[in-house]
């Protein structure tokens, strides 16, 4: 298929950052967590991601819609944005930016669901992770509607095991999206085996990040109020 000069230059800044992205998020796993050098590259493995996301839906709206790659996309820019955003609000729990993308992925996922249900000559493996992508977006959803009910005081504790899912699940979603391009001869399981991956790195850090010694640590910071955030 012949690609026209936009097509290419939009593809061009698609793969280039997503390379900038992974390496880096690759590299920010491997380091210690917390530290200036940390939030100031994870500031830079947020502006790659973001360029990543902003190309893939500039590619999916103007020149090929790729069911799977569409989903992927709204997974991953909901996951890093809610995912970073949370380190603005840490214990004080969800506010309005988080209703606002909550909102917006809502109605992304909608306006799919028709363009979705209408490519039924979908292949039944690349159907398969692209509904199971769905599924999880519902489950994220549903869990950030929920964090409105939270006591204060879970938020304090629950924050960073948030900011790991979904920054690490974003990661591990450009892989799995990467793994796809490269390998479709092996689809599914060229984009489930990263996810697999992902879910395996996201379990060791949250371990780590509940041991008894390091919550102990966690227990100087006060809690906000012992009340229930519901209205």
């Amino acid at each position: 298929m012949t690609l026209s000069p936009p097509h290419l230059v939009n593809l061009a800044a698609h793969v280039g950052a997503g390379i900038a992205a992974i390496a880096i998020g690759m590299a920010l796993l491997a380091r210690a967590k917390g530290t200036p050098r940390h939030r100031r590259w994870g500031r830079v493995f947020v502006a790659f991601t973001l360029v990543v996301c902003a190309t893939a839906v500039a590619g999916n709206l103007l020149f090929r819609f790729i069911p799977l790659f569409a989903v992927l996309t709204l997974l991953v820019t909901y996951q890093l944005l809610s995912g970073w955003h949370v380190l603005y609000t840490r214990a004080a729990g969800p506010n309005r930016v988080d209703v606002l993308l909550w909102g917006c992925a809502l109605a992304w996922a909608l306006g799919l669901l028709p363009m979705l249900l209408a490519r039924s000559a979908m292949p039944g493996a690349t159907s398969g992770v692209v509904y199971a992508s769905l599924g999880t977006l519902a489950l994220l959803l549903g869990y950030d509607l929920a964090r409105w009910c939270f006591p204060r005081h879970w938020h304090a504790r629950l924050w960073r095991i948030e900011h790991i899912y979904k920054m690490v699940a974003s990661l591990f979603g450009m892989l799995s999206s990467a793994a796809g391009n490269l390998f479709r001869d092996g689809q599914p399981w060229s984009q489930l085996l990263p996810s697999v991956l992902g879910m395996f790195v996201i379990a060791l850090l949250i371990r780590r990040e509940t041991r008894p010694g390091r919550l102990r640590l966690r227990a100087g910071t006060p809690p906000a109020s012992s009340g229930s955030a519901c209205p």
